[in-house]
C-alpha cells in the first residue's frame, strides 16, 4: 500500500487502521504500508507517530512503515518515496481519508490471481455496493476527462479519476512518474496503455467528501488532468531507462 498523506490530521489514523482488513485475506501472504507524510502543516505528523507507538507495540501482520518529506513535494513525489520502497508483487494507492473503503480491495486483489492482471482499477461508477451522493458537476467532470482519456488511449474504462490502481509492483517501478499532484491520474493511465498493460476494473463503494469536509480537488484540476491528458498522449516517456539506456 502506497500512502500519501498531506494535512488529514482528523481522518488519517481511522483510514490506516481499516487497511487491517487486508491482513484477514488468504490470497495475501504479506502486507506492507508504506506511509508518506507530505510535509503536513497541521498535526498529521503527531497523529503518525502515535499511531506507529500503538502498531509497534502490539505488532500485527502488516509491516508498517512511516517517512515524512522534509518539504512538501505533491502526492506524485510521496507516492514515487513509497513506490521506492515497496517490495510487495502488487501496489496500491490508497488516501489517507475516508472516500475508499479497503474491503474493496480484497476483491481487486482476486483479479490479479484470476486474470493474470496488470493493473486493476476500483471504479466509483461501476455499480459499486455504496455511493454516497454528492457533487453533478463533479461527476461530470470525472466523466468528462475519463472519456477523452479513453480517446487517446483506446480503453473503455469508467473511471480513469479513481484514487484505487493497482499495478504489478515491478511494472509500476519501470513507469517514469512526472506528475506531481492529481494530474498523476491520467499519467499512469495512458502510460499503463502504451505498456499495453492488461487492465481490468472492479466495482467499488464510494463515500467522497464534501468541501466542508476537507475534500481538496477542485476544478482548477480538472483543467491540469486535461492538459495532462493532451500532454502525455503525444509523450513516449512510458520507460525508464537503466545506466546503459
Amino acid at each position: 500500500m502506497l500512502v500519501p498523506v498531506y494535512n488529514e490530521q482528523h481522518l488519517v489514523a481511522t483510514s490506516l487502521a481499516r487497511l487491517e482488513i487486508l491482513a484477514t485475506s488468504p490470497a495475501l501472504e504479506r502486507v506492507e504500508v508504506i506511509v508518506v507524510d507530505d510535509c503536513s502543516k497541521d498535526g498529521t505528523a503527531e497523529v503518525l507517530r502515535a499511531f506507529a507507538a500503538e502498531r509497534a507495540s502490539a505488532p500485527g501482520p502488516i509491516a508498517w512503515r512511516f517517512v515524512r518529506h522534509a518539504k512538501n513535494g505533491g502526492k506524485g513525489k510521496a507516492i514515487q518515496t513509497a513506490l521506492e520502497q515497496a517490495t510487495c508483487e502488487i501496489s496500491v494507492i490508497h488516501d489517507a481519508d475516508l472516500e475508499y473503503h479497503p474491503k474493496d480491495l480484497l476483491r481487486i486483489v482476486q483479479v490479479f490471481i484470476d486474470e493474470e492482471a496488470d493493473a486493476v482499477f476500483g471504479s466509483r461508477f461501476a455499480s459499486g455496493e455504496v455511493r454516497r451522493v454528492l457533487f453533478f458537476r463533479h461527476e461530470l467532470g470525472n466523466k468528462l476527462l475519463t472519456f477523452l482519456c479513453n480517446l487517446v488511449t483506446n480503453l473503455n474504462l469508467t473511471d480513469m479519476e479513481t484514487c484505487y490502481k493497482a499495478v504489478r509492483t515491478e511494472l509500476l517501478k519501470s513507469i517514469p512518474i512526472v506528475s506531481n499532484d492529481f494530474r498523476l491520474e491520467p499519467e499512469l493511465t495512458i502510460k499503463l496503455a502504451k505498456r499495453q498493460a492488461r487492465i481490468f476494473e472492479v466495482p467499488i463503494s464510494y463515500s467522497g467528501r464534501g468541501y466542508d469536509e476537507g475534500k481538496k480537488i477542485n476544478w482548477r484540476d480538472g483543467y491540469r488532468a486535461l492538459g495532462a491528458i493532451v500532454r502525455f498522449a503525444w509523450s513516449g516517456n512510458v520507460k525508464k531507462t537503466d545506466a546503459a539506456g
